[in-house]
């Protein structure tokens, strides 16, 4: 893939971090007649795609569910094709690329249960980019949301028993601390392809107040212009975070068409 290096452009209707939930690789390959490998691959080059479409927006986080805890049930062929496409992904020039895009890529999961090779890489990866200051992107693998919590859970339980904190210390903002993505702020926006609406164990901490946007695009069809529609829409959201509703400028718009008819 030939070299890309964007020019930023900005706006304040967009979202800070964007989260996506990668569905559709297999039903893709079916439709088309190829592989479920072969969607796996054609869903790896969105994610890259998707990426780009936040470097050039100058969106600052990216938050890609690559494999969930759940996902290593699948069939075991699938899942040795995952973790060659993971180790083909880490290893190629578009590392190289994304840090020459000023990128910073991070890993969130339960990483234990990876290969030590596939370990090492990873680990390769974030100390490779460790310094960048463009948009973070970060990669849920072997993750699940209900892992997370009660992994934050078992770390603030053993400060209490260590003597370090009193039950009475632990606050929502004591949690913060030690979920994933703790130091990051919370998804303005979740993207999920493929037709499902729900969030599927993915970052249930972290989107107490995230805005879910929904299409039946198949991943490996999501493109620059499905991201742009999924900006478009979430411009549109007015966020309240339980505050009393205000007019929005859409509330306006069709207030000022009904004063017009």
């Amino acid at each position: 893939m030939q070299n890309e290096t964007f020019a930023h452009s900005g706006s304040a209707a967009l979202p800070t971090h964007v989260a996506v939930i990668m569905d559709g690789n297999n039903r893709w390959a079916r439709v088309n007649g190829m592989s479920g490998s072969a969607g796996h691959r054609a869903g790896a080059e969105a994610a890259r795609q998707v990426v780009y479409s936040c470097v050039k927006r100058d969106i600052k986080y990216l938050t890609l569910f690559a494999f969930s805890s759940e996902n290593w049930l699948r069939p075991n062929k699938e899942v040795k094709g995952l973790m060659a496409l993971f180790l083909a992904v880490l290893k190629r020039k578009e590392i190289t690329q994304l840090h020459q895009n000023n990128v910073r890529l991070q890993f969130i999961g339960n990483r234990e249960s990876f290969s030590a090779k596939l370990q090492h890489h990873m680990r390769d990866v974030e100390e490779l980019t460790a310094g960048n200051t463009g948009t973070v992107v970060t990669v849920a693998a072997d993750y699940g949301g209900q892992w997370d919590i009660a992994n934050a859970a078992r770390q603030i339980a053993a400060q209490v028993e260590q003597g370090k904190l009193r039950a009475a210390d632990v606050t929502v903002a004591t949690m913060q601390k030690h979920i994933c993505l703790g130091d990051s702020p919370m998804p303005d926006l979740c993207i999920r392809t493929g037709g499902e609406s729900r969030i599927s164990n993915f970052l249930l901490w972290q989107f107490a107040y995230t805005e879910l946007y929904f299409t039946d695009c198949y991943w490996p069809d999501f493109d620059d212009s499905h991201f742009q529609l999924a900006m478009e829409d979430y411009g549109k959201r007015q966020r309240r975070y339980g505050h009393l509703d205000t007019p929005s400028h859409s509330d306006e718009l069709r207030a000022g068409s009904a004063r017009g008819a």
